[in-house]
């Protein structure tokens, strides 16, 4: 059982929602003070609301991620709130689904911006709260789509997943001078609202790709999270997770079929 982060103070970004939800339950549970950064603001405080609900300590922060002001506004806060920034979850992402004859230079700058962009900015506002402390927790969510495998209609996506691959590698070693790790989670098909929205034959043949023969959970990404953000991980830095119950595994439905 990962005992450290009881009192320890964690940025959630996309937090109301989806993995973000996800990550802020499982380190609410474990006794984590979250601050949830999100657009909606419904979703945000029923968030907020059944962590506390369950005994746990919880905000939220209106947050726009591709806005250096509003991040840097988002940490502000949880300093103020909550005496620090201990764990930096940079969580948030879209993907819509556009092919490339469809996709304009603005959707592609969009997406960029919320799931790459996003990523750089909240590392570097959290910078100074890391030195003061010498010491500090980021973890990144990225995909496996991108890095390893590739569908119609999410090139951007896949870009930004991809790049945030090559964001860790260097700010893994730049950040080292805190005392701060830099880590990813590269999550599969994780059965969230978003997912939900592609339909049911997708969702069908998702689970019929993937060796455990399911969706992944919410709390699967926060359990890894989790784990990056402990100080039992203080030696890894710099590293991503595969969470996907073994999709990229098979080079073919039929090896799944001999399973």
């Amino acid at each position: 059982m990962l005992t450290s982060i009881a009192g320890k103070s964690v940025i959630v970004t996309g937090g109301s929602k989806g993995i973000g939800r996800g990550i802020a339950m499982v380190f609410a549970r474990q006794g984590a003070k979250v601050m949830i950064a999100a657009r909606g603001e419904a979703a945000a405080k029923a968030t907020v609301a059944e962590i506390e609900a369950a005994g746990g300590t919880a905000a939220w922060h209106a947050t726009d991620v591709a806005d250096w002001d509003s991040v840097q506004q988002m940490v502000a806060t949880t300093v103020e709130t909550f005496g620090g920034v201990d764990i930096l979850c940079a969580n948030a992402g879209i993907f819509p689904q556009i092919k490339l004859v469809d996709m304009s230079p603005s959707d592609w700058d969009e997406v960029m911006s919320v799931n790459l962009k996003s990523s750089f900015l909240c590392v570097k506002a959290c910078i100074p709260i890391f030195e003061k402390a010498s010491k500090g927790r980021v973890v990144l969510t990225s995909s496996i789509t991108g890095p390893v495998t590739g569908y119609p209609g999410w090139a951007h996506y896949r870009a930004s997943k991809s790049g945030q691959l090559g964001f860790l590698k260097t700010a893994a070693m730049e950040l080292a001078r805190y005392g701060t790790t830099i880590n990813a989670v590269m999550p599969g098909n994780i059965m969230t609202e978003g997912l939900a929205d592609l339909g049911q034959d997708y969702l069908d043949g998702m689970a019929a790709s993937i060796p455990l023969k399911r969706l992944g959970a919410v709390e699967d990404i926060g359990n890894a999270a989790l784990y990056f953000a402990s100080d039992e991980a203080g030696y890894v830095t710099g590293q991503q997770i595969v969470v996907d119950g073994g999709q990229i595994l098979p080079e073919s439905l039929e090896a799944i079929s001999e399973i």
